[in-house]
């Protein structure tokens, strides 16, 4: 079995970030959601746990950092090619995400940045395959 990751993140609006990420063509396993906790799938070794902010609390005795003026943690997601990228987080922008970073061309390396409603910073990144590979 391959290893996972689960990312839990705080939310303020359980619905808005469930629309926002279906929006981006994501889906939600609903065996491990309910009215506080969206699971959201990225692939198949990868989940973000969206869980509302008292949710969230019960996993934690420390303050829940506010990701508005504040970087908890930045989150990179891969894509398979430049267009990719420039789909998902146009797609993140016009679904009522914001703009993070300036956008990052290095030639092998291209990546964009985005901010979720609750001001999550995702990072999506392509990467030559030939670059990859030589490494």
């Amino acid at each position: 079995m391959s290893q996972m990751i689960f990312v839990s993140l705080p939310v303020k609006d359980l619905d808005t970030t469930k629309a926002f990420w279906k929006t981006l063509g994501y889906s939600f396993n609903e065996q491990f959601s309910d009215d506080r906790t969206a699971s959201l799938v990225i692939s198949d070794t990868i989940v973000a746990m969206l869980l509302t902010e008292p949710r969230f609390k019960e996993f934690t005795k420390r303050d829940i950092a506010d990701p508005v003026t504040a970087n908890e943690v930045l989150l990179g997601l891969s894509a398979e090619s430049r267009e990719k990228v420039d789909e998902l987080v146009d797609a993140a922008l016009a679904a009522g995400g914001s703009p993070a970073l300036e956008t990052q061309d290095h030639g092998f390396m291209y990546g964009r940045s985005f901010q979720d409603p609750d001001g999550h910073t995702w990072e999506i990144v392509w990467m030559d395959p030939k670059v990859v590979e030589a490494q």
